[in-house]
């Protein structure tokens, strides 16, 4: 007995055989853009030190 299987599921399933590639590309895409080396001690106690501190207003002209 077969399983169903929505139209997207087929179209998905499609993509992936005639593109097998894709799955890498987006990884790597996702790579370039999200992951990311984590900061050292030295970078994160900069990077607080030169973080300027919001206004309570910030629309405000004072």
């Amino acid at each position: 007995m077969a399983r169903y299987q929505s139209e997207f599921t087929q179209f998905l399933n499609e993509l992936k055989s005639e593109k097998p590639h894709l799955e890498a590309d987006q990884q790597e895409g996702r790579a370039l853009l999200w992951d990311k080396e984590p900061l050292s001690v030295e970078d994160q106690r900069r990077a607080k030190v030169a973080k300027l501190k919001q206004r309570s207003y910030v629309y405000s002209n004072d």
